[in-house]
Formats: C-alpha cells, structure tokens, sequence
C-alpha cells in the first residue's frame, strides 16, 4: 500500500538578514513516518521546523500539503493537522495540566470532543493523569516534556513537529522520551519529524533521516544504514564511536 506524501519541502531557501539558514532544501515526510533532521548547530534543523510552521520567511522554493503548495501560517497549519513542540518543554507553569491540555485544543469548540481527546491522551501519558489539577511548574522536567508532547496532541495532527525534545532531560527520562515518540508513532499513526542531538537514540526509532550542515542537506536516507555511513561520522566528529 502506498503512503501518502503529507508534506513535502521543495528547494526552500530561507534568509534572516544576510544570512542564509536554508540553501536549496528538499524534505518529505509520509503518512506515518518518523522522520529525523539532523546536523550541527547552525545547520538549519529548527528553521526546517519554523518554515513547516509558518515562523521563518520562506525566500525561494515551495511548501507542499498533501501535494498543494501552501503559503504557511501557524493557526492555518494548526487547521491543516500539524502540532509544533518547540524545544525548552514549553508549558503553562502556572496553570494545571488539564489546563495546558485544554488550551492544546483551542481550536476546538465541542467540549465533548474536548474531554474525549484529553482521556484518549492520558491512556499515552499515564503519570500526567494523576496530576491533572497539579500547576505544571510541580512536574518533573520529563513530566513538562511529556505534557508538551500531550499539549501538541490536543489538535489530533497528522504531523507532529518536535524541536529537541531530549533537551536537558536525564538519560533515563531521555530513554523514555523515545520510547513514547514510537508509541505516538505507531499507536495514533502521527507521521513525526523531529530535530534531535541524541543521535543513536534517535536514528534507532526514525525511519528516515536528513542530515544538514551549513543550511544544506549533505546526505540522507534510511537512518539505521545511516549509523554507518562516513559523512555523518564526519559532521559529528565521530560522536556515534
């Protein structure tokens, strides 16, 4: 059965003043996929993620939903069936986590699709169901990464958008980030694409992968095979030894 190509980037260049963040970038993400950007700092992962967005200026090139090419705009995007997650577990700390849940659905008007969507979730995120009436600033550092995730849910996206979520969290609560970026994965068929520094941990869980350096894709493919390969060994200065 053929997957359906959910978004694709065509030749998109993108400029911030006289620096060029993206150069010529082609990516496409399929209907249930997980798919990782990869690269160095500076390389143009997060713009990737912005430009989907609507957040970064697109300067030459297209964006295509579901093959029609779209101007992005974030509450359109929201519309269309994409959740950004940006990096920094982003939570509302001084509202509880049924309150961060509910403002993830503000597109929504039915309470009853509401309340349905927030128990769905919560069989995905089990610890956060304890602690709905809890002000988010109370949670663990894992925790607030897992309401954020939880929070991009809320819109039931066909493409989730995750900007380093293992940033600054322990091993052990990284593990578990990964374990449940599958479970989204493959549970609710989201397709992801997600910008990560842990590399072994997230070429094991990505079907496919990017790897940009200087705004430019300098090679890609599938990521296990990825593990191996001599350029990637290079961008990152043999981290995966």
């Amino acid at each position: 059965m053929n997957q359906e190509i959910l978004l694709q980037l065509k030749n998109i260049s993108v400029q911030y003043g006289g620096v060029k963040a993206l150069d010529g970038v082609d990516v496409a993400l399929d209907e249930g996929e997980i798919v990782a950007l990869m690269g160095p700092n500076g390389a143009g992962k997060s713009t990737i993620l912005k430009t989907i967005f609507g957040l970064a200026p697109i300067r030459t090139g297209q964006l295509l939903w579901r093959e029609q090419a779209i101007l992005p705009v974030p509450h359109q995007m929201v519309r269309r069936g994409a959740a950004f997650v940006p990096q920094g577990r982003r939570v509302f700390r001084n509202l509880t986590v049924k309150e961060n849940l509910e403002i993830g659905a503000f597109a929504v008007k039915d309470k009853k699709i509401i309340k349905q969507r927030i128990e769905r979730i919560l069989e995905l995120f089990p610890d956060l169901k304890k602690k709905l009436e809890l002000k988010s600033r109370a949670l663990s550092g894992g925790q607030q990464q897992m309401l954020a995730f939880a929070r991009g849910l809320m819109t039931d996206p066909k493409v989730l958008l995750l900007d380093e979520p293992s940033l600054g969290l322990s091993p052990k609560i990284v593990k578990e980030v990964f374990v449940k970026i599958k479970e989204i994965n493959t549970q609710r068929r989201t397709a992801i694409l997600v910008v990560e520094h842990n590399i072994k941990s997230l070429l094991e869980v990505a079907d496919r992968t990017y790897v940009l350096d200087k705004g430019k894709i300098v090679t890609e493919g599938d990521s296990r095979q990825l593990l191996k390969n001599d350029i990637i060994k290079k961008v990152f200065l043999g981290k995966l030894k």
